[in-house]
C-alpha cells in the first residue's frame, strides 16, 4: 500500500527530488576535471618539446666518447664561438633597443587622445603582420631594397648619395639590426600597447595639477610605473634577435659569425659535424637568456618596492 503524505508543506520548502543514478554529481565531477585534461596535456606538452629537449642538450655538452667532459663547454672560449657570441648579443642588445624606442613612441604616439582612430587599427593591424614576418622574405625584401643593387640604394645614387661608398653595409650587423627593427618596432608596440593604456589619466591630471612639467611627469610617475614592462618587452625582443637564424642566414650567407649559425655549421656538416659542439653552444645561449632573466627579475622586483 503506497504512503501519502497529507500534511501540508511548511512556507519555503521544496521536497528534494532524488538524482536518477547520481547522474548530476557525475556531470559535475566530469566538468570539474575538465579543465585539469588541458592543463596536463599542456604540462606534457612543454615536458616533451621544451624541458626534454634542453636536459638532453646540457647533459650531451658535458658527455664525450669517455664520459664526463668540461672540453666541449670550455671549447666555447675560442676566438671562433667567442666571437659568435659577442656578435649575437651585440645584435639583440642593439636591436632591442632600436624596437624598444621606436615602438614604444610609435605606441605612445597613436594612444594619445587626438590622435585619428583609423591611425590606431590600421598601425596595430600592420604590426601584427609585420612582427611575425622574417625569416628568408624579409631578407629577400631587404636585399631588394637596401641591397647594393636595391632601389633605395639606387635612387639615392641618382641624386648623389652613394651609401655603400659612405661606409653602409646591408650585410653587417647594422644591416642586420636595420633589419631585425622591421618585426622589432612592430612587435613593441603590441606588447607595450596595453602597459600605456593602463596608465590612469588622474595620475596626469595631478601632476599638471601641482605644476609639474612634462618631462617631470614621465621621469618621477610614468616610467617608473612603465619600467618593469618596459624591461620585460625589452627581453622578448633580446631573446626573439639573440635566437634569429634564417633571417642573418639569408641575408649574409652565413659570412657574419653568429651562435644560431655556428650551432647550424656544426651540426649540418658545413664545416665538421660535432653534435656535442652544437650541444655546448645551444646551452651557451641558455646560460646567456638565463642570466638575462635573472638580472630582469632583480631590476623589476627593486623597481615594483615603491608601489608597495
Amino acid at each position: 500500500m503506497a504512503i501519502v503524505n497529507t500534511q501540508p508543506a511548511a512556507a519555503g520548502y521544496v521536497p528534494a527530488v532524488a538524482g536518477k543514478g547520481g547522474s548530476g554529481g557525475a556531470g559535475a565531477l566530469i566538468g570539474r576535471l575538465i579543465p585539469w585534461i588541458f592543463v596536463v596535456l599542456f604540462l606534457l606538452f612543454v615536458l616533451a618539446f621544451l624541458v626534454a629537449p634542453t636536459l638532453v642538450l646540457v647533459v650531451q655538452s658535458f658527455i664525450g666518447d669517455h664520459g664526463f667532459t668540461l672540453s666541449y663547454m670550455a671549447g666555447l672560449l675560442d676566438f671562433q664561438y667567442r666571437i659568435a657570441f659577442e656578435n649575437s648579443i651585440l645584435l639583440a642588445v642593439a636591436s632591442a633597443f632600436v624596437g624598444l624606442v621606436f615602438g614604444g613612441l610609435l605606441a605612445y604616439a597613436i594612444l594619445q587622445p587626438g590622435a585619428p582612430p583609423f591611425l590606431r587599427s590600421m598601425t596595430t593591424s600592420f604590426s601584427a603582420v609585420a612582427a611575425n614576418f622574417a625569416g628568408v622574405p624579409l631578407a629577400f625584401a631587404f636585399i631588394s631594397t637596401l641591397g647594393s643593387l636595391g632601389f633605395i640604394t639606387v635612387l639615392l645614387k641618382h641624386v648623389g648619395i652613394d651609401i655603400y661608398s659612405m661606409g653602409f653595409s646591408l650585410y653587417s650587423i647594422t644591416g642586420l639590426t636595420i633589419t631585425f627593427a622591421y618585426f622589432q618596432i612592430p612587435l613593441m608596440l603590441i606588447i607595450i600597447t596595453p602597459a600605456i593604456e593602463a596608465l590612469r589619466s588622474q595620475w596626469r591630471e595631478a601632476s599638471d595639477g601641482l605644476g609639474a612639467s612634462s618631462w617631470q611627469y614621465w621621469r618621477l610617475v610614468g616610467l617608473p610605473i612603465l619600467f618593469p614592462s618596459l624591461l620585460a618587452a625589452f627581453l622578448l625582443l633580446f631573446g626573439s634577435a639573440f635566437s634569429a637564424f634564417a633571417t642573418p642566414y639569408a641575408l649574409t650567407d652565413g659570412n657574419i659569425a653568429l651562435v644560431t649559425i655556428d650551432i647550424s655549421n656544426v651540426l649540418s656538416g658545413n664545416v665538421m659535424s660535432d653534435p656535442q659542439v652544437g650541444a655546448a653552444l645551444s646551452t651557451g645561449m641558455i646560460l646567456v637568456m638565463a642570466v638575462v632573466l635573472i638580472i630582469y627579475s632583480l631590476v623589476a622586483r627593486r623597481a615594483a618596492r615603491w608601489r608597495k
